[in-house]
């Protein structure tokens, strides 16, 4: 099967930029070709999330066909490129939903981000509690012994409280219009030597907390600023172009749902300049929260996003794979280019790049209204 052909099935939208009108539009997908379908009744992203059914009002509205979606994805279009399928929403993540990931964290925390040390601190760690964590239910009175237990032990960490306890780690990873789409670089900050991309399932959630679809997303992770302290969490997640999203959301409807998300498998590949290939690959069926518990514990009466948000889930890979040297682990290196797929949303892929070299953000929130109202798609009391 043609590695586009996904994107002939279900119901994708999407965001390019346009050089003819010089900001962004709605697309969607039909028969393999791309749409652009902003108009004043929805001129963004979050206008379209907002529908009570995104999909039936998809269905009633035409728009200006662009062209074939895999000359949109190889970047054959002229003047028109991705852009990551999410506006005005806020983009928040959880960390730390899976075991496997969750011990690397505790690891990160006891070696103080320091990949030397890591390799000890990982057999010592994994004596310790081995597999003992991955049937547990976060929050369960199970948890709540192996917590009492791991404390007795002393190799009780914040990331295990976050991990197995009751409340999970949500955190924002960037801010409105900063993430970057399929095809963009990505970007690692200069300070960092030991870091790693992060493949995930992205939800797009509305402001009444309702789940509308899912798409790609790489969380960006910089291991060693985060390992020396979680008070530099900010500093290791929001950097410029340090968030990937896309390419398309998939929208909810009779052919993908909530429960293929659950089931879903995210396969990885890194493939460097130096012939240095990894491959790795995230189960949802062993994440630890239900994706519905993660949105309750982000939006509801506690927190409200009028904009909506998205919502990454966390990941089950963490890499150990040495790449420069011996007990070291994997890290990347400038020019990797990082695929994501999954058999029902399609493929992400970025190039790496330090973020002091990626395109810098410019194009925020004031910018994006004054493009829509020259172009005369902002209604007034919309």
């Amino acid at each position: 099967m043609s590695p586009y052909e996904i994107y002939r099935q279900g119901i994708f939208v999407g965001r390019v930029w346009r050089e003819d009108v010089g900001g962004p539009s709605l697309v969607t997908l039909r028969n393999g070709q791309v749409v652009d379908v902003t108009s004043p009744a929805v001129p963004t992203m979050r206008d379209l999330m907002e529908q009570q059914d995104p999909v039936s009002f998809l269905a009633d509205h035409s728009g200006e066909t662009l062209g074939a979606v895999e000359d949109l994805l190889e970047g054959r279009f002229q003047g028109i490129r991705l852009l990551a399928p999410v506006d005005l929403q806020a983009v928040k993540a959880c960390g730390v939903t899976f075991a496997r990931s969750m011990l690397e964290r505790v690891i990160e925390e006891k070696a103080a981000g320091n990949p030397d040390l890591a390799a000890k601190v990982r057999t010592r760690i994994g004596a310790l509690i081995g597999d003992s964590l991955r049937d547990l239910k976060a929050g369960s009175p199970e948890a709540e012994r192996v917590k009492a237990a791991l404390i007795e032990e002393g190799v009780w960490s914040q990331y295990l409280e976050v991990g197995i306890g009751p409340d999970a780690e949500v955190f924002t990873k960037a801010p409105v219009l900063a993430s970057v789409g399929h095809g963009a670089d990505v970007g690692i900050h200069p300070i960092s030597r030991w870091n790693n991309p992060e493949p995930e399932i992205v939800l797009a959630v509305d402001s009444r907390g309702a789940i509308k679809g899912a798409t790609l997303g790489n969380d960006v992770n910089l291991r060693d600023v985060e390992g020396r302290s979680a008070l530099l969490l900010g500093k290791a997640k929001d950097n410029n172009a340090s968030c990937a999203i896309g390419p398309f959301i998939r929208l909810f409807d009779e052919s993908f749902s909530l429960d293929d998300v659950r089931q879903a498998e995210l396969e990885l590949t890194v493939e460097g300049e130096d012939g240095f290939v990894m491959k790795g690959a995230s189960r949802m069926s062993e994440i630890s929260r239900d994706p519905t518990d993660l949105v309750a514990q982000t939006i509801g009466a506690h927190h409200q996003y009028p904009d909506g948000l998205v919502l990454f889930l966390g990941t089950l890979f963490a890499p150990v794979e040495d790449r420069d040297a011996p007990g070291q682990g994997f890290t990347h290196h400038v020019g990797d280019r990082v695929t994501i797929a999954s058999e029902k949303l399609g493929a992400l892929t970025n190039r790496v790049r330090l973020t002091t070299e990626c395109a810098p953000w410019s194009f925020g929130i004031a910018d994006l209204m004054r493009n829509l109202a020259s172009r005369g798609l902002l209604k007034v009391g919309a």
